[in-house]
């Protein structure tokens, strides 16, 4: 999946660097808006799937929500690092690590808010932060505790890189892991509102 997603993001830049028009791809182009709703009711149709969330919700209470509000607090402290030795502006370096691993979403909407160039940048930064997820979890579960893997993989701890987690961590890091990213991904576009708000 994530060299199909690379593949894509340079199919992109060559068709938009080339000069060409191809009526559906420039039809497509101008639909972020209700591209960015299927991906929301996609999002969605993925937590209703997950049979017994409401049940370990419950069972968690609000322990469940340090791990999302560390991995929110990390990428925003993330953010303002970033702002400070890149000089870009405040909104833009916390939306980039604020969608917290969302490479699609947030390549869209920092699109819409900030134009291509940081639309770009936000869906590189996020795929790589994807990517590196599914190097480092093997060295997390080993070296440090199996609840630290959840903190690089962000929103994508819920699909992508839950594989990770069941074969290096334990089942209760699973189900932690599930709400994690359901509530991370239920984060993102909102923080990413609340950014250029700030900003």
């Amino acid at each position: 999946m994530l060299l199909f997603a690379i593949i894509a993001l340079l199919a992109g830049i060559l068709y938009g660097t080339s000069g060409l028009s191809i009526s559906f791809l420039d039809l497509l182009s101008a639909q972020s808006n209700s591209i960015l709703w299927v991906l929301m009711v996609c999002v969605g149709i993925s937590v209703g799937l997950h049979h017994g969330l409401l049940a370990k919700i419950r069972a968690y209470r609000l322990r469940i929500f340090v791990l999302p509000l560390g991995i929110i607090a990390g990428s925003c402290l993330g953010g303002l690092v970033c702002q400070l030795l890149m000089q870009n502006g405040l909104a833009e370096s916390l939306a980039i690590t604020g969608g917290l691993g969302w490479y699609s979403l947030t390549g869209v909407l920092v699109t819409e808010l900030s134009g291509a160039h940081f639309g770009s940048i936000a869906f590189f930064s996020n795929l790589l932060r994807e990517l590196f997820s599914f190097f480092s979890i093997p060295l997390i579960a080993k070296y440090l505790n199996y609840p630290t893997c959840i903190a690089p993989a962000g929103a994508t701890s819920e699909d992508t890189t839950l594989p990770m987690m069941i074969r290096y961590t334990n089942e209760e890091t699973v189900v932690l892991s599930v709400l994690n990213g359901v509530l991370c991904s239920l984060a993102v576009p909102f923080l990413l509102k609340f950014y250029y708000w700030l900003g």
